[in-house]
């Protein structure tokens, strides 16, 4: 660290106006100038790193080598695992949700969203998630704020199953407030060459699965946040009747995204899995339409499933039109399995099974790759 002197302009007395600062090394100095005077403690961040040693140690596979403190993350792969590897990687945040984990002073669970938009992305190519890597900027290093949002990446990479590698806290004063923070993460996963899942393999009469979404997810937020809390002027701490189970708006709003790697991993081991679909930014249209060949449509039907209340509120409350919801959100769907028709009924079995609720949602039809949003939801 380089230490700044502060010393008094020639011919102006010491204690006139605000003085110049020189480099270290004057004779006549009276005050050295710190790191920790900008607003940066490399203290607390290390405390923050200590306290979260034995959660990240939690998550390291046989392939990690080391430990925290390197200035990179080691991951020896066994080649000889595989015939073709080809490694996939993704990288992603939490978005503007991270404005109602920071006024509702809750840390804990947005670690969990930024593990999911990652995984849930390598994984629906048919990649194997391996390890991740997390970047943490905020306005000040709080190590129990540090510690608490560390601890969500942690036990997300072990849903996951994927190592926590390392990471970089950086104190940003001056740019941000003392209480904001902006997370980002970059994941790693390998898939065999001749396993990759997308278009290439989705045929006419194959079998479209939904899987049940945990809430909003990740995404939209900035929409949410204009609509509830400005439009509605609805409080977080409000309990809102329309969600149902006494909860709050706030703890609504930060339902941890679903994590559905090791569902989806499963998956393509016991059935003929032809393409999966992460839903996020763009809903399900935006989504699906990725993984269509262009002489398929894809078929879904809204009559198969009642979106959480959730989405509704946010429509009413918006006045927003369907289109523009339906493009925006997940509408209870946060991953889509598309499937031979013959294994439809096995692959709901076997993730019903994992504790993840899915149902036969529509099927790939020929056309000119388009996604058609046909029927009404029901309302449960």
């Amino acid at each position: 660290m380089t230490h700044v002197t502060e010393r008094p302009v020639s011919g102006q007395p010491e204690n006139g106006n605000r003085q110049l600062w020189t480099a270290e090394g004057s004779t006549n100095r009276r005050r050295t100038v710190t790191y920790a005077d900008a607003g940066v403690s490399i203290h607390a961040g290390d405390r923050a790193v200590e306290m979260l040693k034995d959660k990240v140690a939690r998550t390291h596979r046989p392939e990690v080598l080391g430990g925290l403190g390197g200035f990179s993350g080691l991951f020896k792969l066994d080649t000889s695992k595989y015939k073709s590897p080809v490694l996939a990687s993704s990288t992603d945040g939490v978005g503007t949700k991270l404005a109602i984990a920071q006024q509702m002073n809750i840390h804990d669970t947005v670690g969990i969203d930024l593990v999911a938009m990652v995984v849930d992305d390598l994984v629906a190519c048919g990649a194997e998630p391996l390890f991740l890597l997390d970047y943490i900027a905020c306005g000040e290093v709080v190590p129990d704020r540090i510690a608490e949002i560390g601890a969500g990446i942690a036990d997300g990479c072990r849903y996951a199953g994927c190592a926590l590698l390392g990471g970089e806290t950086a104190e940003h004063p001056g740019l941000m407030r003392p209480d904001e923070y902006d997370l980002s993460a970059n994941g790693v996963g390998v898939v065999e060459e001749d396993q990759i899942l997308g278009a290439e393999r989705v045929q006419v009469g194959d079998a479209v699965i939904a899987m049940r979404s945990s809430g909003l997810h990740s995404n939209g937020y900035s929409l949410v946040r204009h609509v509830l809390l400005g439009q509605a002027r609805l409080k977080l701490d409000s309990v809102i009747e329309d969600l149902g189970d006494q909860r709050t708006l706030g703890e609504e709003l930060l339902t941890p995204t679903k994590i559905y790697a090791k569902d989806c991993l499963t998956l393509i081991a016991e059935c003929e899995v032809h393409a999966l679909v992460h839903v996020t930014g763009g809903g399900i249209p935006g989504n699906l339409v990725r993984v269509l060949p262009k002489h398929v449509d894809a078929i879904v039907n809204r009559s198969t499933w009642a979106p959480q209340p959730i989405f509704d509120l946010i429509q009413r409350k918006g006045r927003i039109d369907t289109a523009d919801l339906e493009s925006t959100f997940n509408m209870g769907v946060g991953m889509f399995a598309v499937v031979s028709a013959a294994d439809a009924d096995r692959a709901m079995a076997l993730l019903t099974g994992r504790g993840v609720e899915c149902w036969h949602v529509g099927d790939i039809v020929e056309g000119t790759g388009q996604v058609h949003m046909l029927g009404h939801h029901t309302r449960g």
